[in-house]
């Protein structure tokens, strides 16, 4: 169907919108990611979906669209920690590099896919190039024990455009939230990922049920998918769509804070997370409580 009329179904406001199938949103957000329509016709899509909100149909839609055009990261004798970084890091450091050598200690592979969206942030990218972790120019397999970063133009290139019309109409679209369940592995894998307020942490919990997805799920921090070290947050699992309660909310913070470094640069944050690394620093609790999770849920696949 033309993307017209998948324009007038989800374009009539907020209460007037008509909610797409899982198919109908596959071939909607296929055409999208083809380049197949207009910029205009782009930026009807992004903000008649930012005004309707997307439902947990058409989500895994859009992702099963995704899967069937990104280039697939092979999976080897172990599962892939899948790790997706949009957000960047605001006023805290950016931990979640730690988390994914943390995770790569314990010998799991582990893909971070990512893009910077907005200039004001220091991104993973940055921080794990300061670890001398440079961002892949090709999907390859990812080594037992390792921590690999594939910028999201490589994954697909289509969806790369999508994430940057925010540059120009100045808001975020469905791409955004849809990066943040996208697992690019053929084989088993676990994703860990974040939502920001608590209406996303239903609707990707259903959007993980309906795909059947593995996946760890939490509050993180600034948006990236790494529990804040200050506190604990709820944590839960997902294992074939079936949702696993792991970790309880804690109220209030830490009994004994971090030594969390007061610079946000990716120079000053790797090297807080080399001295965690070398037992200099302890590993903030909550992030070793995530380490140990998601450990967990990978011996359950």
């Amino acid at each position: 169907m033309s993307i017209a009329n998948y324009i007038k179904e989800i374009g009539r406001g907020k209460d007037g919108a008509r909610a797409l199938t899982r198919e109908q949103a596959a071939d909607l957000f296929g055409q999208v990611l083809d380049g197949s329509i207009t910029d205009l016709e782009m930026g009807a899509f992004c903000l008649a979906m930012r005004i309707k909100g997307e439902t947990a149909e058409e989500m895994a839609g859009f992702l099963d669209a995704t899967q069937q055009r990104i280039q697939a990261i092979p999976v080897g004798d172990r599962p892939v920690v899948v790790i997706p970084s949009y957000n960047g890091a605001r006023k805290l450091p950016g931990l979640m590099p730690l988390l994914a050598l943390l995770l790569a200690r314990e010998g799991c592979p582990v893909l971070v896919h990512g893009t910077a969206t907005e200039s004001s942030r220091i991104f993973t990218s940055e921080v794990l190039l300061a670890l001398g972790i440079p961002a892949q120019a090709a999907i390859k397999p990812i080594a037992n024990g390792s921590v690999v970063f594939v910028p999201t133009a490589v994954l697909l290139p289509g969806l790369q455009r999508l994430l940057e019309v925010r540059r120009t109409i100045g808001v975020r679209n469905s791409a955004h939230s849809l990066v943040k369940l996208l697992n690019p592995c053929q084989g088993k894998s676990l994703l860990v990922s974040s939502y920001t307020h608590p209406e996303y942490a239903e609707s990707m919990a259903a959007t993980l049920a309906l795909v059947g997805g593995n996946a760890l799920l939490l509050r993180g921090t600034e948006g990236e998918a790494v529990a804040d070290a200050r506190r604990t947050p709820k944590m839960q699992g997902f294992l074939g769509g079936q949702a696993i309660e792991l970790q309880a909310h804690q109220s209030g913070t830490l009994a004994t804070l971090p030594e969390l470094p007061t610079a946000i640069d990716a120079a000053s944050t790797a090297a807080y997370i080399r001295s965690v690394l070398d037992g200099t620093q302890p590993v903030p609790a909550p992030i070793a409580q995530q380490v140990a999770h998601s450990v967990g849920l990978l011996g359950r696949l």
